[in-house]
């Protein structure tokens, strides 16, 4: 049970890391992270790489000024998994919408991330 809790407390620190790597826009910092295989499926796209995913986040994402509060922090039914569940808000404050991110660990780092935003 230890060995669980120790990997769900880095995970943790991992995934809130990866937020303040976005919202800094700390993109060294977000690349290494990643697994160099790492997937983003987006509802509106699927991100393969972690060079490809770095790149948008850096140069072609539609909204940078924003943050992403994290909400609640859940264990999924698998040993290698977080839910994330927050919102994407604007520099103003407005909320731009809900998500739940699946974040998948592995050896090297997030593997993938699977979005759901409401």
């Amino acid at each position: 049970m230890t060995g669980e809790h120790e990997a769900t407390a880095e995970f943790r620190s991992t995934a809130r890391a990866y937020y303040d790597a976005l919202d800094s826009h700390d993109y060294d910092r977000l690349e290494s992270l990643l697994a160099p295989d790492f997937v983003h499926d987006r509802p509106e796209m699927t991100l393969d790489g972690r060079e490809r995913f770095v790149q948008f986040m850096r140069e072609e994402r539609p909204e940078t000024e924003t943050s992403h509060p994290i909400d609640r922090i859940y264990r999924t039914g698998e040993a290698d998994e977080l839910a994330i569940r927050g919102r994407l808000v604007e520099k103003d404050g407005r909320t731009l919408t809900g998500f739940v991110d699946v974040f998948s660990f592995g050896s090297d780092g997030i593997v993938r991330i699977e979005t759901y935003t409401d």
